[in-house]
């Protein structure tokens, strides 16, 4: 097996993959920064790897001495946070990223698997694959391009970058996340017993659970290296482009008493239905076990074991921005988003 040196393990898609990693007999190297410790929904890994508190920022070549492979999720992750800090987003998800896959090239670490986005097609007619261009609508989505684009420019015969272009994650996480749109949902449903959308729910949106997202990183890690090496990869299914509306009539049928509404067509242009063959055929046994529904029914079952209330649900703890825009007013870090000392 492989030592895997794997940032943000400590987030919504990383607690969940590490002891995966570790069941599958991997040595890990946890790295996190710990914006998010604040929340913790359930006990509910396995495991969890000694984790480095460290910014992906910060990484050395000697945190990067012995590694086989590097699994990089860690940047500001999603669409809100682009939008509160761009430049920020920029220093981080893109020059961060480059920075990371470029010393461990110059390290002699062999893979890079880099956790990109569906969100990089942005409006799209018909249906996107891999070999379509891209076209990010925010600086999120700007972000994951600019990363494939300059770290695939790196790759040689000693150094071979993957680019996982995961859909809209979903499902549950100790580390959890309620602003992502299956989640966020089944937040309202449970707490409010109504999802009343602001808009038609007409945009597609292909879904992906956790755990297919780390499946996908598991089998990438042990692919042969002809079969990855420099190769971009949508990761989810065909049957899971949802249209929103739709999404939201599956989170009100799963949960007990929950009305949904729909408002008058919205401002939110991103619309885009993705074909995931490639995957499936390239990287051979991946299938998602995961639907929306299953998804919903099993966020049901977490939040009546744990009493969900509508502080949680609503709290700083499991929504990126509000965490972050916590810690800024606090002082806790500085205005590059860096701890302050104690």
């Amino acid at each position: 097996m492989s030592r895997i040196l794997v940032t943000g393990t400590e987030g919504y898609l990383g607690s969940v993959l590490a002891p995966e990693l570790l069941r599958d007999g991997h040595e890990l190297v946890a790295v996190d920064t710990g914006f998010y410790k604040a929340g913790w929904l359930y006990n509910g890994v396995s495991a969890s790897p000694l984790t480095l508190a460290k910014d992906v920022r910060e990484i050395t070549a000697e945190d990067l001495e012995g590694i086989d492979a590097v699994v990089h999720m860690a940047e500001l992750s999603n669409d809100p946070l682009g939008q509160f800090a761009p430049d920020l987003t920029k220093a981080i998800n893109h020059q961060g990223s480059v920075r990371l896959a470029t010393l461990a090239k110059e390290v002699g670490v062999n893979r890079f698997v880099y956790m990109s986005s569906c969100s990089v097609y942005g409006v799209a007619e018909g249906t996107v694959d891999e070999t379509s261009p891209v076209d990010p609508q925010t600086t999120y989505a700007e972000c994951k391009a600019l990363v494939e684009r300059d770290v695939s420019a790196l790759a040689d015969d000693d150094f071979s970058p993957t680019f996982l272009r995961n859909a809209t994650a979903f499902g549950a996480s100790p580390r959890m996340r309620f602003d992502v749109v299956l989640n966020n949902l089944a937040g309202l449903a449970w707490t409010t017993k109504k999802i009343a959308m602001t808009s038609d729910g007409t945009p597609w949106r292909p879904l992906v659970h956790a755990l297919d997202i780390a499946q996908a990183i598991r089998r990438a890690v042990v692919a042969p290296r002809e079969d990855v090496h420099n190769q971009t990869f949508n990761v989810g299914s065909n049957d899971q482009n949802y249209q929103v509306r739709e999404i939201a009539t599956v989170v009100a049928d799963v949960f007990p008493g929950c009305e949904v509404t729909f408002g008058p067509e919205g401002g939110d242009n991103r619309s885009y239905k993705v074909n995931f063959d490639k995957i499936g055929e390239v990287l051979p046994g991946y299938r998602t076990e995961w639907n929306a529904r299953r998804g919903a029914e099993q966020l049901l079952a977490v939040f009546s074991s744990v009493d969900l209330d509508t502080a949680d649900f609503t709290g700083r703890g499991f929504t990126r921005l509000k965490q972050l825009e916590y810690l800024i007013r606090t002082g806790q870090v500085d205005d590059a988003l860096f701890w302050r000392a104690a």
